[in-house]
């Protein structure tokens, strides 16, 4: 019986499928398996019925929807056309990545497992759940089900017993080369508009000439938090409200001086990339491409790294010190000190090479790509309406910047970059996409919509109050909370002329502008007859945006008390009201960690 060939596909909006895909990858190669690793929606779904051995890896999004590199691929999985045994020659396993502080926890994986068995495949293991609110976040659940899955691989195919594997500390070979190219100079990068009559894509973004960047709130507010607006004037860009917009950040300037001389490379040496196996050059490279672009652009070195990181590391020290710590990290008996060296303090992978300076020396730029993940695109709720602000786009943008123990302040890649970006100084442009969000909204003008937005989460609604009011619909309920009326109330003047004018009704919670802390959750049980009167009685559509902490839930418990107090509903009633109301699209939650 001769080797599988493994071939691992995955969904994966944030990188954490890919980089759980790529290491089931590295393993397969050190098993000296035929590996091949791709996103679903580069894999031709046909060839399934030909493929012998498959690893699914896929996250969840939104409210329970799939990747947007998967979205053609679960369409097709399931057409209900498929015959039910089309997959019996599978030998297949699916891997989930998700976050149980969502009410739809791994959907996707559940759900794709379950189609799997539908259509006759042989799934070696039940799916796998991980789950990132475990102290030891994913790899509590990856570690264990790979080391069942290469037990059961083992056992379906004997012949891997007499392969000698590579061991942990054998450099793999890298996905790619760099041949630089001797005296040329490349001195702009190419930036490609989209075409004539064509929207903008990901592939294909339009540079957006930022008119301006403003800070929201008071000088003396702990938080900085900025109205970014951009001119999007013939870009064929359409969005409506709960729309969001794209865009890739940049590496600050700082941050790649250091990393270039860390590397000792030449910020502005050219090269051209080659792949060394089936897999493609990044689509987002330039050929040629300057050292500048590809770590201000595209390499992540200023995110947390994940294990991975740390185990392709260890496979260049030679260093004894730093070989035994980079072997500790990348173990699963070690994970606790990496989270407490890492994880925790928020540690950057540019300080981590600062920490490991032998073994940084041994890197080689070929293993750059194979190192570092790729910077992924970022998306904000778009704040403002195309009919209140016609060839113009708005974002509402908190800036993140904390300490941990470490004495540099942690900053959020996208935001600082956003908030560096100044229009004064000349043409600023900021490369962006727009895709359809995950709120919807009711298309019959009479329906009331009643939303709760505290802090940023109020940006989508923003442009959901200034499309309503501008298609004449005024049956518009805003809950707003911040900490402070004078320091953080986004849009004051705005809301307050909307709601004089009998456009929107407007109910505020301040949390620290009296003794007693005051949130939007309080406001709800205080307007319990009205909120009563507009779910009950009007067939109202209630949403909820901000941080997925401790709010939504929060809300939801003022919303059951408000059904049980205004409607006499038992315990239970009132739990089966809402969940018949986020069944029909009528209590939509957009939460982000």
């Amino acid at each position: 019986m001769s080797l599988p060939g493994l071939l691992v596909l995955y969904g994966s909006q944030t990188g954490s499928a890919q980089d759980a895909a790529q290491r089931i990858g590295r393993q397969a190669q050190r098993r000296r398996l035929q590996v091949r690793v791709s996103p679903l929606d580069a894999y031709n779904v046909a060839d399934l019925i030909s493929e012998p051995l498959v690893v699914f890896v896929c996250s969840t999004t939104g409210q329970g929807d799939p990747p947007d590199n998967m979205k053609n691929f679960w369409r097709f999985i399931f057409r209900k056309s498929l015959p039910s045994g089309s997959l019996s020659r599978l030998d297949c396993a699916v891997l989930g990545l998700g976050d149980s502080s969502y009410p739809k926890f791994n959907f996707v994986a559940k759900k794709l497992h379950k189609r799997f068995v539908q259509l006759g495949a042989n799934t070696l293991l039940p799916v796998a759940l991980a789950d990132d609110q475990h102290d030891l976040g994913a790899d509590a659940v990856i570690d264990p089900w790979l080391s069942s899955f290469w037990d059961k691989v083992s056992a379906v195919y004997p012949h891997l017993a007499e392969v000698l594997p590579l061991s942990d500390d054998q450099p793999l070979p890298p996905t790619y080369t760099l041949h630089f190219l001797d005296g040329v100079r490349v001195t702009e990068e190419r930036e490609e508009r989209p075409r004539a009559g064509v929207a903008p894509s990901q592939s294909q973004p339009f540079p957006a000439r930022l008119l301006s960047n403003r800070r929201l709130t008071h000088q003396e507010h702990f938080q900085d938090v900025r109205l970014h607006q951009f001119d999007i004037s013939h870009s064929n860009i359409q969005f409506s409200a709960g729309d969001v917009v794209m865009m890739y950040p940049c590496n600050a300037a700082e941050d790649v001086q250091q990393f270039c001389r860390f590397l000792r490379l030449d910020p502005e040496a050219t090269f051209t990339l080659k792949t060394t196996g089936t897999t493609a050059v990044p689509w987002r490279l330039p050929q040629p491409c300057t050292v500048r672009h590809l770590v201000e652009s595209f390499l992540d070195i200023s995110s947390v790294p994940r294990r991975s990181f740390f185990e392709l590391l260890y496979t260049f020290a030679t260093n004894d010190l730093e070989r035994e710590k980079l072997q500790e990290f990348s173990s699963a008996a070690g994970q606790d000190e990496l989270l407490a060296y890492c994880q925790r303090p928020r540690r950057t992978a540019l300080e981590v090479l600062a920490d490991f300076p032998h073994t940084t020396a041994e890197l080689q730029a070929d293993h750059l790509l194979d190192l570092f993940p790729e910077i992924q695109p970022r998306s904000f709720s778009i704040a403002s309406s195309l009919e209140a602000h016609p060839d113009r786009l708005h974002i509402l943008v908190a800036v993140v910047s904390y300490k941990t123990k470490l004495l540099k302040r942690r900053r959020g890649l996208c935001s600082s970059w956003l908030a560096s970006l100044d229009p004064a100084q000349g043409d600023v442009r900021v490369p962006l996409w727009v895709k359809r969000g995950s709120l919807r909204f009711p298309e019959d003008r009479d329906t009331p919509v009643v939303m709760v937005g505290p802090g940023t989460g109020v940006a989508p609604f923003r442009s959901t109050v200034q499309e309503r009011v501008s298609q004449g619909r005024h049956a518009n309920v805003l809950f707003f909370g911040c900490r402070s009326e004078s320091k953080d109330f986004y849009f004051q003047s705005e809301w307050e002329e909307k709601a004089a004018a009998g456009q929107m009704s407007l109910f505020t919670a301040f949390s620290r502008d009296q003794e007693e802390k005051v949130y939007v959750q309080h406001r709800i049980r205080d307007t319990s007859k009205l909120m009563w009167e507009l779910i009950a009685n009007q067939n109202a559509c209630f949403y909820i945006a901000g941080n997925a902490k401790e709010m939504p839930a929060s809300v939801r418990g003022a919303l059951l008390e408000v059904f049980q107090q205004e409607g006499a509903l038992s315990a239970e009633d009132a739990e089966q009201m809402l969940l018949a109301m986020e069944t029909s699209g009528r209590l939509q939650s957009e939460t982000w960690s």
